[in-house]
C-alpha cells in the first residue's frame, strides 16, 4: 500500500501525549484496510524512524488507530516536534 495512503494523520489528544513522553509511542489514525506491517513499513518510510512494535485498534466510531513504539534508538518527542503536535 501506498505510504501516504496508510497514514491519515497523527492523532493529539492528552493520552497520546502521554503516550509520546512516557513510552515512546505515537498514535495514528490509519486506514481500515492496513494492516500492522503496513502502518510499520509506512510510518518507517514516511518519517525516518524504526519501529518497534504496532498495535491498534478500531474506534467507536469506525476509525482505525496505530499506537507505533519505536525502537529505542530514536524519540518519539522529536518525532512529535518534527510533526508540530509537541
Amino acid at each position: 500500500m501506498d505510504p501516504l495512503k496508510v497514514v491519515s494523520h497523527p492523532l493529539v489528544t492528552e493520552d497520546a501525549v502521554r503516550l509520546i513522553e512516557a513510552e515512546n509511542k505515537l498514535v495514528f489514525i490509519v486506514d481500515p484496510k492496513a494492516s500492522r506491517r503496513d502502518v510499520a513499513e509506512a510510518v518507517e518510510e514516511l518519517y525516518e524512524v524504526k519501529v518497534e512494535k504496532v498495535n491498534v485498534c478500531i474506534t467507536p466510531e469506525g476509525r482505525k488507530k496505530a499506537y507505533v513504539k519505536l525502537t529505542s534508538e530514536y524519540k518519539a518527542a522529536d518525532l512529535a516536534a518534527k510533526l508540530g503536535i509537541l
